[in-house]
């Protein structure tokens, strides 16, 4: 009689999950859907994406697909904060919110697929499945987190050069856009993250885009210390009419001060994070070299 009973249980849970996975499929293709751009920024983002990336190219049709049906159903929050993370990314292979939620979802389903694949080698399904999943559900969202991370130190260390070749053009006579074009025309590496938001500050100011407005965008989708300081003051000298050679050349110097201190800083820490290593390091010599010795002394004894 129990096993009666627990085979109706395995029975009902199975229609459960087939009823649960029947409602959610039914549910996203009724939806009302989105018209998805592929305009701006991110169309071009995304034609990059599909030329570089064959891996990418090959799953985005149907990304695209499950974005659309998901497009009814986000709620406008979660939009928001998914779009925010976009952007600090860089426009992420031209991705949409939507689009990034059709990714996690595709990424869960693999992980799962891959974690009851491992589970039922090694004869313990569940933990492997629960696992797969959960990290196969995270995975876009670490990639994305760490494009952004990436973005801010790169955008960080490359501005006090920068600065500093725009403060020098503009002493020669050229204009602010002149001088950012300048930069961007002359860079050796047009994939550097700084030079590709100067080059989204051109085409803006190009477009009727003011100055003020082009900067703020600026620090909003790199929301580093260092580019926060230098749209602040440049915002303020246009409001107050100073010279903005001479505050670029100021921020320049206070770049190159903040990158001192903060290499000076993690230079400080090293030391200290060096010491567990170190010290696993000598204990693990010494027990090769001390080992045979207690060993012979043991067999000897």
């Amino acid at each position: 009689m129990g096993n009666i009973d627990l085979a109706q249980a395995r029975w009902l849970v199975i229609l459960a999950f087939g009823l649960a996975l029947f409602s959610t499929v039914y549910a996203l293709a009724s939806a009302p859907t989105r018209i998805a751009s592929r305009l701006g920024m991110r169309g071009l983002r995304r034609q990059r994406a599909l030329r570089d990336a064959s891996g990418w190219s090959s799953i985005e049709p149907f990304v695209r697909w499950l974005g659309v049906r998901l497009s009814g159903i986000l709620p406008r929050s979660l939009r928001e904060g998914l779009e925010r993370q976009i952007a600090l990314a860089g426009d992420y292979l031209g991705l949409v919110a939507e689009e990034y939620l059709a990714l996690c979802m595709l990424s869960f389903v693999g992980g799962l697929g891959f974690g009851i694949l491992f589970g039922w080698v090694a004869e313990s399904v569940a933990p492997f499945a629960i696992v797969g999943a959960v990290f196969g559900a995270v995975i876009p969202y670490l990639q994305i987190s760490g494009e952004a991370q990436r973005r801010l130190k790169e955008v960080g260390r490359g501005l006090p050069y920068v600065i500093d070749l725009m403060a020098l053009a503009m002493s020669a006579g050229l204009d602010f856009p002149g001088a950012v074009r300048q930069v961007v025309e002359k860079s050796s590496s047009p994939d550097d993250p700084l030079i590709d938001e100067l080059a989204r500050i051109i085409n803006e100011l190009a477009l009727g885009r003011t100055r003020r407005q082009a900067l703020l965008d600026f620090a909003q989708r790199v929301p580093a210390p260092a580019v926060t300081e230098f749209v602040t003051a440049l915002v303020q000298a246009e409001e107050r009419g100073n010279p903005v050679s001479e505050v670029l050349q100021i921020q320049a110097g206070v770049s190159r001060m903040r990158r001192t201190v903060a290499a000076e800083e993690a230079a400080a820490k090293a030391g200290v994070k060096m010491v567990l290593p170190l010290f696993l390091l000598f204990a693990s010599i010494m027990l090769l070299v001390m080992g045979p010795m207690l060993l012979k002394l043991a067999e000897q004894e």
